[in-house]
């Protein structure tokens, strides 16, 4: 046990979601306009984007995140007082995977790239990337730097992407903020390996249990202490239950694909309906990560807890989670660090314009070695990194210390003007 293991911690008390991300209203500078713009994606998808502006900006910020929509997002005000436009583009499918698909997503992403430049006539565009939207913006960007013919057709489910007939205009700078790994690699790293049985999810493998004072799980705000032993069986056991839900996924796909072929051959009205079926499924207890409660494991000013919070009952066994209400195709395109698209590991390389990197240095789901991988996988000769204290929303995890909101604000606003933005 190091000492940074047994010191009194702090606990984590803020939970995911839209809570400690918006902006504070009277910090928005005066003579502010907001428009709505009603957009069709290649797909023919309805999205939506909302512009700030105050006038003369010739560049506009994009934020976009694939699951969630915040349209009063915090940097809003210190991006406006930098002299730029801020563009918040919805998803086509907010708070729920029963829709989303990353292929889909930066479809609804290119929909508001061609409006900014084409219809609005922004001479730059700069995407933004909050947690989620750091995979997001580096898909995109990776996909739109490809000639048409030359990019992903398929999703892992099987869908036709129509990414081909996609205009997908590349942006001129990418701004990263506590960006992870990918959903697919976030999962893998805070599911719940201990679940013995899918369809039964309280059923637990005890010697896997994270949650077991056996295996070194401690309350706050002690420390717990895991063995490196009982670390790479537990890791091992994550990605052996990640593979388990991908051969469900694809049992599932297989067995609409083959009633969807019997059909065409003349076949019953059984196989009418499960040609037409979409099932959902559900995924329990993907609150999990080692290292949110061991914090001698990767340290940082991280408190005790996870993006969700402290109650690890709550998060892991609740309603509200990660993955919680999958199709076959969302688990693939999302969730599954095996088959998604949108990874850093594969994106990041791809991205050639300027890139800040904004790392929190208390996240509790960008430890400090992934956010190292990920600047070094960033392909482009013009990066940058900045530590800033904060939680994943930047929020003070040690009270006495400032708001890294606003230190990331001002960050953002010299790079911005450094490169020729504003």
């Amino acid at each position: 046990m190091t000492e940074q293991a047994t010191q009194p911690r702090r606990v984590a008390t803020t939970t995911a979601g839209l809570r400690g991300t918006k902006w504070d209203p009277s910090r928005l500078p005066a003579g502010v306009e907001m428009t709505a713009h009603a957009l069709t994606t290649a797909d023919k998808a309805p999205v939506t984007g909302y512009l700030y502006r105050r006038g003369g900006e010739t560049t506009a910020v994009c934020l976009m995140h694939p699951r969630e929509f915040n349209v009063t997002q915090y940097l809003v005000p210190d991006l406006l007082e930098a002299g730029v436009a801020v563009w918040i583009q919805a998803p086509r499918s907010p708070g729920n995977d029963i829709r989303l698909e990353h292929e889909g997503a930066i479809l609804d992403l290119a929909a508001g790239q061609v409006h900014l430049r084409t219809k609005l006539g922004f001479e730059k565009t700069v995407l933004q990337g909050t947690s989620g939207g750091g995979p997001l913006a580096t898909f995109y960007c990776q996909q739109a730097a490809l000639a048409p013919e030359e990019r992903i057709a398929r999703s892992p489910g099987g869908k036709p992407t129509k990414l081909e007939q996609a205009e997908m205009p590349v942006p001129d700078g990418v701004i990263l903020i506590s960006a992870h790994l990918g959903q697919g690699e976030l999962l893998l790293r805070c599911i719940d390996p201990s679940v013995v049985d899918e369809a039964d999810p309280m059923q637990t493998d005890a010697s896997l249990d994270p949650f077991n004072p056996d295996n070194g799980f401690r309350l706050a705000p002690e420390s717990s202490t895991y063995t490196p032993e009982f670390l790479e069986r537990y890791r091992a056991a994550q990605a052996d239950r990640i593979r388990r839900i991908d051969a469900q996924a694809k049992a599932l796909l297989k067995r609409k694909a083959e009633a969807r072929k019997a059909f065409k051959s003349g076949g019953t009205r059984e196989d009418a309906i499960m040609a037409a079926r979409a099932p959902i499924f559900q995924v329990w207890r993907t609150d999990a990560d080692p290292r949110c409660f061991d914090l001698s494991l990767d340290p940082s000013d991280r408190a005790y807890g996870t993006l969700w919070g402290a109650n690890q009952t709550v998060s892991n066994y609740g309603s509200v989670g990660f993955a919680r209400v999958c199709t076959p195709e969302s688990w693939l395109s999302n969730w599954s660090a095996f088959h998604s698209n949108a990874s850093m590991k594969t994106c990041a390389p791809a991205l050639t314009q300027p890139v800040l990197m904004i790392e929190y240095t208390g996240d509790n789901s960008v430890f400090p070695a992934e956010a190292d991988f990920i600047f070094d996988a960033i392909g482009s000769q013009d990066k940058k990194r900045a530590r800033i204290h904060g939680n994943h929303h930047g929020r003070p995890v040690d009270p006495d210390k400032p708001n890294g909101q606003i230190i990331a604000g001002e960050t953002i606003a010299r790079w911005l003007g450094d490169h020729g933005f504003v």
